[in-house]
C-alpha cells in the first residue's frame, strides 16, 4: 500500500484549512450490512439537496436522498421566507419552478387565512414579494415552502431516507472514489456518484477533501474584504459602551462574548466564522400567537450589552420584522445587537452532532431570551416593551418543534478548497468563467465575527462586510468539484470552493438550488460517460443545463 502524505496538521490549521485522512475504515467486529445501491446518493435535505435529487431522477438515475433532519428544505423552509434573491433574472431551471409554485399557492383565496391578500404590502428584497409579471414569489411562510419541497419529492417518487453519517467510520474509499457511506444506524449506501448538499460539508470532509474554516488573509487571494475587518464596519453598536462587567473596572472582567482585541491586524486571516442565528417566524395575530416565555437558564448578565445599547440608543431596531403573508415575519438580525449570537459558533463546523446541538440550543436560548427581555424586562423602556410585546410564535408553524424553526442559520461552515476557488476578485470582475453552472448576484455579505474592545476602550463589533457586486457573475464548474486526486465521484454544491468573502455572496438559497440542479446533471453525465466528475464534457453539460432552462449568463 502506498504511503499517504499530508501537510503537517499545524500548518493547515494555522492557515484555516483542515485535512482529514483520505478514507476511514470500520473498526468493528460485526460485519457491515450489504450496501443499498443507487446510481446517485444525495446527502443532505437542504434546498440544494432536494433539487439535486429531483434532477437526478429526471436524468433517469436511481437516487436516494439522505435527510439528516426531519423536514425538507433547510433554511428555505426553516424560516428564511424573505428570500435573499439578488438579481431575479439569474433565476432559472428548477429554482425558478420552485418559486413559481409558491406564487401559485398564494393565488388561491384559501391561502390567506389571517389577512386578505390585498392587505399584504407585497414588499420583497429588491423585488415584489409576489411578482405577478414573472409569476414567482420570493416571500412566503415556512410551512408553504416545506409543502412545495414535499410536493416535488412526491411527484418525482424520490426515495427519502432519514439518518446521519457515521462521523467516525462513515466513508470508505478506493482508488480516489467513495465506495460506500455508512449511517449512524448501520445502514450502508453505495453509489456511483455522491452529492454533499449539507450546510456543514460532513461527507466532503470525511471523504478526505481539503477544506477551509474561517477567514483567509487578504493576501492569499489578493482580496480586500477578507480577513479581520475594521471595527468601523456597518451594523455597529452605539458609541461609548463600556466593555467591563463593572463599568470602568477592568478587574471585573469583560462582558460575555467580548474579546480583549481583534486577534490580528486588519486583513489578517483567522479561524473564526461569521455569526449564526435562527430566522425567527413571529406573528401578531392573537388567535395564532404563542407568547414567548423566559427560556430555561436565562441569565440577566447575558443581556447586559443589550441594556447598555438601549441606554445609548433606545430605538426599536433590535431585530427585523420583514413581513410574510398572513401577518407573519422573517425576523433576521438587524443593527449592532440583535439575533446573531456573535462569537458563539466557532466550534460548530468541525464539531460532532452532540456539540452542534448544544451550540444550536444556545442560539435558541439567546434569541428567545432577547425577545423576552425586550418584551418584559424593567430595564427596557416601556415604549420599547410595548413595541415588541404583540409578537409571538405562530401556532401553525413548526408545530412539532415548539413553534420554533428546527434549522439553525448556518451562514458558513466548511468551504471546499479545490483547484478553482471563487474569490472576491472573480466576483467583482465578472468576466464569465469558462464553465458556468449557475449565477450569483448578491452583495458580498459577511455578518459580524466577534466583539472586541477597540482602541478607545469601548465595545465594537468586527467582521461585517457589505460590498455591492457590480453585476451578476457566473460560478465555474470547478468550484463544485474537488481536486481530482482527492475524490473523483463527489460534487459539493453548498460547501463549494470559495473564499470567505466570496462565499458571502454565493451563500443564498436560490443559488444553492441552482447549483444542486447543476451538480446532479453533472453527476448523471459522469456516470453515462464513465469518467470522474473533473472530466465531464462541459459542452454537453452546458447544453443540458440550458435545455433545462438554467441561467448560465445574462445578455450584455
Amino acid at each position: 500500500m502506498p504511503t499517504l502524505k499530508f501537510l503537517p496538521l499545524f500548518c493547515l490549521v494555522s492557515a484555516g484549512i483542515a485535512a482529514f485522512p483520505l478514507a476511514s475504515s470500520r473498526a468493528q467486529d460485526t460485519p457491515s450490512p450489504a450496501p443499498e445501491r443507487r446510481d446517485i446518493c444525495v446527502y443532505g435535505e437542504t434546498s440544494a439537496g432536494v433539487i439535486a435529487a429531483v434532477q437526478a431522477q429526471k436524468m433517469g438515475k436511481s437516487v436516494v436522498l439522505i435527510a439528516v433532519n426531519k423536514h425538507l428544505g433547510g433554511l428555505t423552509s426553516g424560516g428564511l421566507g424573505f428570500t435573499d434573491m439578488g438579481n431575479v433574472q439569474t433565476l432559472g431551471g428548477m429554482s425558478r419552478d420552485y418559486f413559481h409554485r409558491i406564487w401559485s399557492h398564494y393565488q388561491k383565496e384559501q391561502a390567506w387565512k389571517f389577512e386578505p391578500k390585498q392587505a399584504f404590502k407585497n414588499i420583497g428584497q429588491g423585488n415584489p414579494a409576489l411578482n405577478d409579471e414573472l409569476q414567482i414569489a420570493t416571500v412566503f411562510e415556512p410551512h408553504v415552502a416545506e409543502a412545495v419541497f414535499d410536493e416535488l419529492v412526491a411527484e418525482n417518487h424520490i426515495e427519502v431516507v432519514h439518518g446521519r453519517l457515521d462521523l467516525k467510520n462513515g466513508v470508505t474509499k478506493t482508488g480516489g472514489k467513495i465506495q460506500t457511506i455508512r449511517l449512524e444506524d448501520g445502514r450502508v449506501f453505495a453509489a456511483g456518484m455522491y452529492i454533499d448538499a449539507t450546510y456543514e460539508g460532513d461527507l466532503m470532509a470525511k471523504a478526505g477533501v481539503t477544506y477551509a474554516v474561517g477567514r483567509e488573509p487578504n493576501a492569499r487571494y489578493k482580496e480586500t474584504a477578507n480577513g479581520i475587518q475594521t471595527p468601523a464596519a456597518k451594523n455597529q453598536l452605539p458609541e461609548g459602551i463600556d466593555p467591563y462587567a463593572k463599568p470602568g473596572d477592568p478587574s471585573s472582567g469583560l462582558l460575555p462574548g467580548v474579546n480583549a482585541n481583534a486577534g490580528g491586524a486588519v486583513g489578517a486571516g483567522d479561524t473564526k466564522i461569521q455569526a449564526y442565528c435562527y430566522r425567527m417566524c413571529l406573528t401578531d395575530i392573537p388567535e395564532n400567537r404563542v407568547e414567548i416565555q423566559k427560556p430555561a437558564g436565562y441569565r440577566e448578565e447575558d443581556y447586559e450589552l443589550l441594556f447598555r445599547s438601549i441606554e445609548k440608543d433606545p430605538k426599536p431596531k433590535f431585530f427585523k420584522l420583514s413581513m410574510l403573508p398572513n401577518r407573519k415575519t422573517d425576523s433576521n438580525n438587524n443593527t449592532g445587537l440583535s439575533t446573531d449570537f456573535i462569537g458563539m459558533n466557532y466550534a460548530y463546523p468541525d464539531a460532532g452532532y452532540a456539540r452542534r446541538e448544544e451550540i444550536a440550543l444556545a442560539h435558541k436560548r439567546w434569541q428567545l431570551g432577547l425577545v423576552w427581555t425586550l418584551q418584559n424586562h424593567p430595564r427596557v423602556p416601556e415604549a420599547l416593551r410595548a413595541y415588541y410585546k404583540p409578537w409571538g410564535l405562530p401556532k401553525d408553524e413548526f408545530a412539532d418543534n415548539g413553534n420554533w424553526s428546527p434549522q439553525l442559520y448556518v451562514r458558513e461552515a466548511r468551504r471546499m478548497v479545490s483547484d478553482y476557488v471563487v474569490t472576491e476578485t472573480r466576483i467583482l470582475n465578472p468576466r464569465l468563467p469558462r464553465r458556468s453552472v449557475g449565477m450569483g448576484s448578491y452583495t458580498l455579505d459577511s455578518h459580524h465575527v466577534q466583539r472586541v474592545v477597540d482602541a478607545k476602550g469601548f465595545v465594537r463589533n468586527e467582521g461585517d462586510v457589505q460590498k455591492k457586486t457590480p453585476k451578476p457573475y457566473g460560478i465555474d464548474y470547478g468550484a463544485i468539484v474537488p481536486k481530482a486526486r482527492e475524490c473523483g465521484n463527489l460534487l459539493v454544491p453548498v460547501c463549494l470552493s470559495a473564499s470567505h468573502i466570496a462565499y458571502g455572496s454565493i451563500r443564498m438559497e436560490p443559488v444553492f438550488m441552482t447549483l444542486g440542479q447543476s451538480a446532479a446533471t453533472a453527476a448523471a453525465q459522469a456516470l453515462d460517460e464513465n469518467v470522474p466528475v473533473q472530466k465531464v464534457d462541459y459542452a454537453k453539460l452546458k447544453a443540458r443545463l440550458e435545455a433545462d432552462q438554467q441561467i448560465l449568463r445574462l445578455a450584455e
